[in-house]
């Protein structure tokens, strides 16, 4: 029985001094998860009441950011929960669920950024055929694409994963990622295979078509007049301020993960946070602050509530 036990829940082994310091990191990742909820929820909101930013770029910006809460919402409030618990455990089919909608939400970001980055070729490579491409119909395929795409890849292998024999059950960190492959009593050769091609689906072939699409924008704009020019900086530079940033945490976030090395576990516990930090904070705000469209509408949003609050 007491076997059993031990096979069903991995003990999460990256905190640091939480009979110390557990109220503080409480309240401290709480506020940064309200913080991400508001935050996006916020550019969302405005993007649906908006009928001027119904368009194709923007619905594309608000399911990212959508995608942002839900990313972050598979980490944040089983933390939470663990800072306020004698025992950080967490059953191994809910370490699996964990680690599916981490990393499939993860790719879901990478295929969005993709759809963007094609709709900022089309608007400004092709702007007569724009209406005729980037219609509705297609609009909806590429953001079922985005969620299906990665989904069904990570569902392959945290089957595999449920099916292998585990011969650990102290996981050195603080949410299940990819570090649940050092459970495993042996390396299996068919979910290293197929890890490598979701990492070539995901990630790889995304961003190498970014690369293409970026680079046939710049030769394009600085073919064309100065307005064109302008319309691609301040439409794309935010797109790609984004993918950077995603992009180096996603390396940076495979290296501890799954890297073996002698970092402090003070420092270890940072990284491993960094992620989830980041990202969702960095998004609404980069789109807030520098798409034009939005940066009014959050402006006569924040003025309105100014002359409310005067007003009482």
């Amino acid at each position: 029985m007491d076997d059993e036990l031990n096979v069903t829940h991995i003990k999460l082994g990256g905190f640091v001094e939480m009979d110390k310091y557990r109220y503080l990191y409480f309240i401290t990742m709480f506020a940064v998860y309200i913080l991400i909820i508001c935050s996006n929820s916020t550019i969302v909101f405005l993007i649906w009441i908006h009928k001027n930013l119904h368009e194709p770029m923007y619905v594309f910006i608000a399911v990212l950011l959508l995608n942002c809460v839900l990313y972050s919402t598979t980490v944040y409030p089983k933390l939470l929960t663990d800072f306020l618990s004698k025992e950080q455990i967490i059953s191994y089919p809910a370490c699996l669920f964990q680690f599916f909608s981490f990393y499939s939400l993860g790719g879901s970001e990478f295929l969005l950024l993709s759809a963007m980055a094609y709709d900022r070729y089309v608007s400004i490579c092709k702007p007569l055929q724009y209406p005729t491409i980037m219609t509705k119909n297609a609009v909806t395929v590429f953001l079922v694409l985005c969620w299906i795409v990665p989904a069904s890849h990570m569902a392959v292998l945290t089957i595999l994963s449920a099916k292998a024999k585990l011969c650990d059950f102290n996981l050195n960190s603080v949410f299940c990622n990819n570090a649940i492959y050092r459970l495993q009593c042996a390396a299996s050769r068919i979910i290293h295979i197929f890890g490598v091609v979701s990492l070539l689906d995901h990630v790889i072939f995304p961003l190498l078509f970014i690369v293409f699409t970026y680079a046939r924008i710049l030769v394009i704009s600085y073919r064309s007049c100065k307005e064109v020019r302008k319309k691609a900086a301040e439409t794309c530079l935010p797109h790609l301020l984004v993918l950077i940033n995603f992009s180096l945490l996603t390396v940076y976030n495979t290296i501890i993960a799954r890297v073996d090395t002698d970092v402090p576990k003070t420092a270890h516990l940072i990284m491993t946070l960094q992620i989830v930090l980041y990202h969702p904070l960095f998004n609404p705000f980069i789109y807030g602050l520098k798409m034009k469209a939005i940066f009014q509408h959050l402006k006569m949003l924040f003025c309105k509530a100014q002359t409310i609050k005067t007003d009482f």
